[in-house]
């Protein structure tokens, strides 16, 4: 941390060094403007590459650059005025992961074929998320150090599941007795078919403060802090199988079993990585154009 520390002082002792002029040189604004846009990453890749500058034999590196949260939500800014920007934030998000192991093929005893190729089980797992923000922010200073403060409003659907299993062996019969074979070869699950948990939706409202140092025209280090509140509700969930019907000869039957019943969660006080926005108290690049 007392690195992480040095290394912003050092890069804003570096920039103080020069005058305290809010036009470059070349006659480029240091401060945002009315008609501008921003964009904001995180700082802690250039934070790494500073400390190894300077001698760090932590683990810190330069690493990538990431979107300001875990959720890889994109925000960014519009300036109405010099002082004054609308703030909005986008996540749009689908995952599909399908995993596939090789099991052993069964003969019509359920005993393992010597003489069969290995087959495959698969388990495909699919979700989505969406997430909005939208707010106001208002900036303070008539130096390339500015404070700004606001509130944003954050609105999200999604945060289900849904996992689908194909089985590779069926079913073995001695009459009208039957014995399941399919026990899924990725983790293990037993004649499940299917699990499904409903997403919900997400409601944030949240007030911020932050300061910014232009290090460079329309470039600049800075940070924020927020509070607020949050409201989640959760879906219900299921879980659809197979098994033998035991009076029905050699048949099987599928059946639903309802899991969750849903719920719901709130919280009201300082906001750290929340769904909606960035994490309270990181340090972020913010680039003006």
């Amino acid at each position: 941390m007392k690195k992480s520390i040095l290394a912003v002082a050092v890069l804003l002792g570096t920039s103080a060094a020069f005058a305290q002029d809010l036009t470059s040189k070349k006659g480029e604004n240091y401060l945002p403007e009315s008609g501008d846009w921003a964009i904001s990453i995180e700082a802690t890749p250039l934070l790494g590459y500073l400390q190894g500058v300077f001698g760090s034999n932590g683990g810190s590196s330069a690493g990538s650059w990431s979107f300001l949260n875990g959720n890889n939500t994109i925000t960014g800014k519009y300036f109405v005025a010099d002082d004054m920007a609308y703030r909005g934030g986008i996540n749009i998000g689908f995952n599909s992961v399908t995993e596939k192991a090789y099991t052993s093929a069964l003969d019509a005893n359920g005993a393992v074929d010597p003489d069969a190729s290995l087959v495959i089980d698969e388990k495909k797992t699919s979700g989505s998320n969406i997430f909005l923000t939208g707010g106001l922010e208002w900036r303070k200073g008539s130096t390339r150090l500015q404070g700004y403060y606001g509130g944003e409003v954050g609105l999200g659907f999604g945060g289900g599941s849904n996992v689908d299993y194909t089985y590779a062996n069926g079913y073995t019969w001695n009459g009208t007795t039957g014995t399941s074979t399919q026990t899924h070869a990725v983790d293990g699950t037993v004649d499940i078919n299917n699990v499904n948990q409903k997403g919900g939706v997400m409601f944030g409202l949240r007030g911020f403060i932050g300061a910014e140092y232009f290090v460079l025209p329309k470039l600049a280090i800075g940070g924020e802090f927020g509070w607020g509140l949050g409201l989640q509700t959760f879906g219900s969930g299921t879980q659809n199988a197979t098994r033998v019907e035991p009076t029905a000869g050699q048949t099987t039957e599928t059946f639903e079993t309802q899991t969750v019943a849903g719920g719901s969660a709130f919280g009201l006080g300082t906001d750290n990585s929340n769904p909606f926005f960035g994490p309270s108290g990181s340090l972020q690049i913010s680039f003006y154009f």
